[in-house]
Order: C-alpha cells, then structure tokens, then sequence
C-alpha cells in the first residue's frame, strides 16, 4: 500500500504538470514504530534494479517477508515489553538508556514477537526498516540508515551515544544488528534520488534525498519549535505536549528523542488519549453541549478552582496509565493554607463550574507536572498551542497562567508534512554549506504573512505560576494513589 501511494502521489503531481526537474531535495515524514521486513535479497534483485517502464508495486512484491507492517496501533506485545524491560533492569532503566520504557507500538517488542511467533520469516529477513527508512530506501533505491530520532522510536537505540545498544539489541532477537543496519543523523543526505524517479518522473539526477524521520519528529519540525525551551501543546482528539531541551530526564512518562533539527538538544513528547472527546464529554453534561457556556462556566470559577481537582477518563489513559474512570477531589490544606493531598476528600461530583474548570485545569496541570519530570524547563520560553482546541482563548488564558509564559497560536493542520519539507530544504542546506548549520537558516525570512509566525494569544500571569507548581505537585501524588490503588 505505501509503494503504491508513492507512486500515486507522483503521477498526480505528473498530472497536474508538476515540475519535478526544479526538485533539488525531499525527505518525509513516516507513521512512528511502524516495521517493514525486507526479504533476503531483496536489495540486489529489487531495489538496484528498478525498471522505469513498469510500476513500483509491481516490482516489489515478493521483496518483503512481511507483508501486513505492524504500525502503531498495534498494542499486542504486551509480554514481549515485560520481557525487555526485565533483561534491561526495569522499566526506569529502559526508560534511562533508550529515552522510553517498552510500549507495546515501539519496534523493539514487536521485532520480539516476530521472532518468537515467526522464527523462520525472522531468520528470512534481511533488512528490518522502519516506515520512514523504508519509503527513503525505495527513492534513493538501496538499503537508508534509520535516522536518530525515529531510530529513538524502537527501544533499541542508546539515546545518549545515538548508537544502537548491544544489551537492548540482545534483549530483542539474535542477530538483529546486521538486519537493522547504520544509524545517520536526521540533517544528512541518504543518496541521490535512484534513476528509476529520474525517467520516469523527469527529476533531476542530483537530486537530493534526506533522510526521513518519523511523524512527531516532523511534526515538531513543522510547528518551528527551534530552541530549547520551546514548548507545543497540540489539542486534538488526543493531546500531545513537544518540547525542546538539552537536558531530558527520561523516566517513565513520556518519551524523549533527539531533536530532529539540532544535534545538540533533545524532543521530549507527552502523549494524552483523553483530549477534546473527554472535554465534549463534559461539556454535553453540564454545558448544555455549548463550548460558549462551557467558557462561561470555566471563568465563573477562580483559579486553583478552590481546591477541587478531577481527572477524567473517557477512554483508558496513557499518562498515567489508568483505566476509564472519573475521580474528583476536595484538597486538603496545609502550611499557609497551600492545597494539600493530605486529607483529600473523594467525592463522586462537583457543581457545574467547577466541574469545568476541572477537567480542564486538571489537564494543562498534567502537562506541566510531567514535562517538567522529563526534563523541559519551567516556565518555558513559550508554548505554542496547536489543534481544533487552540480556538478557544479561554483555554489558552488558562495555559498561560499554569506555564507562567506566554502562549502563541499556530494553524498547521499538516506540520508532519510541512515539517518533512523543511527538514528537507535544512539537509540540502547542510550539504551545500559541507557543515551542519542551524534550522534558524531555513526560517530566517519569516515574516507576518508567512505560514511559520507565531500570534501571541495570551501574556504569561506569572502571579499564579508558583501555586500552580504546587498544586501540580499535589495531582502528580493523587495520580500515583490512583495507579497504586
């Protein structure tokens, strides 16, 4: 299906008069974690040998050992993770060493299970890429390093070294260093675009492809996040936090990768199953299903909402790990009348305002709690809101008060895509200059019509940051009674 889509998305272009011979680099943008098998022999026979007469997808059928990847959503190999992080010490030093604990979709456990469940099409792979790796082998026509970020991705590589870890490779499958193949940085250039593209396509023989990255990666690249201390909040269906720091502290929440634009800093991510559905969720039982009442509801309320803190689960969550369920309560105080986990009431509703402000003041508190655990600076420099729920400013008011910073919009419904483009452009960039240079290189000429500015929405109300940073703390220990219970 993807060789096909390649080659769709071409003779579309093809049809609409593209001109492909001005093309001087590309890279993209590929589905995270997801695995592809190349069969034994399958660079000689296939790759090098593309005919340009015929179809792609019909040249590499019997290229692959596999013919269904296991992607993202494949949540399966729950014992293969278990077994991993035991041969590795534990989930924390798992976490320590490749920048993630095990989870189910990364590519380490579910090369494990391939070679626990398939020994022989294990043993019959000759290359295992990732979906970024892959779709870079087919236009460049030979085997592509797996990139340092996405290769963050598998729980196999060191993420401190940027090599891939004898234990986490042993803790996997036999043998599984000569499948997977080099590592590159993101920024470097995979090879020329194969002769295949050339005549078929009428690309130039010099141009360029850069290595391709997974779709957090891009995506980080596309919403411009150049400095440490940049943070991302994207509110969607499910809610994502990316952030840019030199000093990551991987644990087990979250993830951290290298950044795919800046060799020197790291891409801390936070992912959220319960995003806009959850909040809909209240909103249709105590708003009337209005987002105008639900506003009105939201400012009725002070802030720190007096104490009352809910967490909401719609669907089984990711951070924490907790199943569906909502839970709600009445804090504690303590010294100087702070609010305290210390005597929380557990009650089993709130009145309507409260209720609001809740599920929302309790999500943005999340966030800043874990990305402050993984290691992104507190306050950050700024955040940068994303997603269908960055239209409401009264939720961009109440990001602004938590983070202690200013917060910014930015319309990008493609930045995986977008993010692809500019790392493609930074890699031509690298290679002209024979150096890495800065991705503020490709950005340079932004300006207020350009897709890349950022509009300041809300001004940090650094008066409420420190008691926000406690009550933060206090959700972190009520989210750890809720796992221990």
């Amino acid at each position: 299906m993807w060789v096909e889509a390649l080659e769709l998305v071409l003779a579309k272009l093809a049809k609409a008069n593209f001109p492909f011979e001005k093309v001087y680099a590309i890279s993209g943008s590929g589905q995270q974690h997801g695995s592809v098998y190349w069969a034994r022999g399958a660079q000689k026979s296939h790759l090098k040998n593309l005919d340009p007469s015929k179809a792609l997808v019909t040249q590499l059928q019997d290229a692959f050992t596999i013919k269904d990847s296991p992607v993202w959503m494949d949540s399966s190999t729950s014992a293969q993770c278990s077994a991993i992080e035991k041969a590795l010490g534990g989930a924390t030093m798992l976490a320590a060493l490749t920048g993630s604990r095990a989870f189910e979709r990364f590519t380490g456990p579910q090369i494990r299970k391939v070679y626990e469940t398939q020994e022989e099409i294990y043993h019959a792979t000759e290359r295992v890429s990732l979906v970024s790796s892959f779709m870079a082998s087919l236009l460049v026509g030979d085997y592509v390093a797996i990139d340092h970020s996405d290769g963050a991705g598998m729980n196999l590589m060191d993420l401190h070294s940027r090599t891939w870890s004898p234990d986490a490779l042993k803790a996997t499958a036999p043998g599984l260093l000569d499948k997977l193949g080099p590592l590159a940085p993101p920024h470097s250039i995979a090879g020329n675009l194969n002769d295949y593209f050339v005549k078929r396509f009428n690309f130039s023989p010099e141009c360029a492809v850069v290595h391709w990255s997974g779709d957090n990666p891009c995506s980080l690249a596309g919403l411009a996040l150049n400095r440490p201390g940049d943070l991302a909040i994207s509110m969607g269906t499910s809610d994502t936090v990316f952030g840019l720091t030199k000093t990551p502290h991987p644990g087990l929440e979250g993830h951290v990768f290298p950044n795919p634009v800046d060799p020197d800093s790291y891409m801390a991510m936070l992912c959220y199953k319960n995003g806009s559905l959850t909040r809909e969720d209240i909103r249709n039982q105590y708003a009337d299903g209005s987002w105008e009442t639900f506003n009105a509801l939201l400012d009725s309320r002070p802030p720190l909402n007096e104490g009352k803190m809910g967490f909401y689960y719609k669907d089984s969550e990711i951070l924490p790990p907790l199943p569906v369920g909502y839970h709600r309560f009445i804090l504690g105080r303590g010294d100087g009348n702070a609010f305290t986990d210390l005597g929380a009431q557990k009650v089993s509703h709130f009145e309507a305002g409260a209720e609001v402000r809740a599920i929302v003041e309790g999500q943005f508190l999340s966030m800043r709690a874990h990305a402050e655990r993984i290691g992104m600076p507190c306050p950050p420099e700024r955040v940068i809101a994303t997603g269908g729920g960055s239209a409401n400013k009264h939720l961009l008011t109440l990001i602004a008060s938590i983070f202690g910073c200013n917060v910014y919009t930015a319309q990008r419904p493609d930045s995986a895509a977008l993010g692809a483009a500019l790392r493609a452009a930074h890699g031509w960039i690298c290679k002209e200059k024979g150096a890495f240079v800065p991705m503020a290189s490709v950005l340079e000429h932004a300006n207020t019509e350009n897709a890349f500015q950022c509009n300041l929405q809300a001004k940090d109300t650094v008066e409420l940051h420190d008691q926000y940073g406690n009550l933060a703390a206090v959700r972190v220990k009520i989210e750890q009674q809720l796992l221990d219970e």
